[in-house]
C-alpha cells in the first residue's frame, strides 16, 4: 500500500455524504402480523425521498399484515441478502421475529446490516432478532425504532447519511 499520496477531499465518502437518500434502496424484512401502517409510512417516506423500497420475507409469497392484507414479497431472505440495501427496517412481530431467528438468512440479514454499518429501522417485534445479531443489538448506535407511523421519516432522514460510522 502507498503511504506517500495526498488525501483527496474529493473522493471522501465522509465530506461528501448526499444531502436526500434518493436513488438509494431501502430493505424491509417483514413478517406475518407486520404492521401495516408502518409499512405504508415508509413506503410514503421513501417515495418522498425518491429512493426505492423492497419487502424481504421468508416466503416470496408474501406475508399478511396486521390489517390482514397480503403483501408480495420482492425478494425471499435467502435471496435478498442486506447487502444489496443501503439501508434496512425490521418490521416484525414476535411470533415472526421467533420464526425468523430459527432461519441462518434472516439472522444474517440482521448481522451483515450491522458489520456494514448501515442504518436499521425495528418494531418491537424485532428485539429478538436483533439480539442474536449482535452484542448490542437493538442499543447499537444507527438501530432506530419505529414505534408508530410516524417515525418512518425520521427514519429516512436519518438514512441519508449512509452509514452509522459512530457504530463499533
Amino acid at each position: 500500500t502507498r503511504k506517500d499520496l495526498k488525501a483527496s477531499p474529493a473522493l471522501s465518502i465522509l465530506l461528501n455524504q448526499p444531502e436526500t437518500f434518493a436513488g438509494r434502496k431501502l430493505g424491509v424484512l417483514v413478517s406475518d402480523g407486520a404492521d401495516a401502517e408502518l409499512l405504508t409510512a415508509l413506503e410514503k417516506a421513501a417515495k418522498k425521498e425518491g429512493a426505492k423500497l423492497a419487502y424481504v420475507a421468508a416466503s416470496v409469497g408474501g406475508v399478511k399484515t396486521s390489517d390482514g392484507s397480503w403483501l408480495e414479497a420482492d425478494e425471499k431472505i435467502d435471496g435478498g441478502p442486506s447487502v444489496v440495501f443501503d439501508a434496512v427496517a425490521l418490521v416484525l412481530s414476535e411470533e415472526g421475529a421467533r420464526e425468523l431467528a430459527a432461519m441462518p438468512p434472516a439472522r444474517d440479514f440482521v448481522s451483515d446490516a450491522l458489520a456494514h454499518k448501515k442504518f436499521i429501522g425495528f418494531t418491537k417485534g424485532a428485539v429478538q432478532l436483533l439480539g442474536l445479531s449482535g452484542p448490542d443489538g437493538a442499543d447499537s448506535d444507527g438501530v432506530e425504532p419505529l414505534d408508530k407511523a410516524s417515525d418512518a421519516a425520521r427514519f429516512l432522514k436519518i438514512c441519508r447519511n449512509l452509514r452509522c460510522w459512530t457504530r463499533g
